[in-house]
């Protein structure tokens, strides 16, 4: 005898020749549960299908802008600052020149330069790769005071080309991100 055998959920046996046709999944389920589901008035159904879609569209939407904007500003940092905003272990400091270039980027106008004092050249190199992922213009000049050299200051301004804007995603945040091993395709 050759056919096909079900196993139940109580253990009973059912066994088909080929002749019978088995029973399907859903008539093997419960049938109020079932009805309920079937019985959903269809105008009911295509609202929330929409409105299901329209937030996945959205919310998926605005993660990809979001994801964009990081990387392109990632994308203008320099491949050796790149480096080294990875391996600094001064993510405070990172945090603080991104703070106060976000709050430079927002406050000013397109005149305005952004002058900060920094002596080691480690600490401007980050500095600069701040600038750089938020597409600004930076430069370091020497003060030279009676021809020694005195001090180096740091000038940041907006670049001719408008105003930058601001990802929703912060550096420090992508850099915890990529330390962490997470991914940006998951933001």
């Amino acid at each position: 005898m050759t056919g096909l055998i079900f196993i139940l959920k109580n253990d009973d046996r059912v066994h088909f020749t080929g002749e019978e046709v088995p029973p399907s999944t859903f008539s093997m389920t419960n049938v109020e549960e079932w009805d309920r589901f079937r019985n959903i008035d269809m105008d009911k159904e295509v609202n929330m299908i929409h409105a299901f879609e329209n937030s996945l569209d959205k919310r998926k939407g605005r993660v990809d802008a979001d994801k964009l904007a990081v990387l392109n500003g990632w994308h203008r940092v320099d491949c050796r600052t790149r480096e080294a905003l990875r391996r600094s272990s001064v993510s405070e400091l990172i945090e603080g020149y991104e703070e106060c270039i976000r709050t430079f980027i927002t406050k000013s106008s397109d005149g305005d330069v952004l002058e900060l004092q920094i002596q080691d050249p480690f600490r401007r190199l980050l500095l600069h790769g701040v600038c750089e992922f938020y597409n600004l213009a930076s430069d370091t000049v020497t003060d030279m005071n009676g021809g020694v050299e005195s001090s180096k200051m740091t000038k940041i301004k907006k670049k001719k080309r408008g105003s930058p804007q601001l990802p929703n995603i912060t550096l420090c945040h992508f850099l915890k991100m990529s330390k962490e091993g997470s991914c940006v395709h998951q933001i």
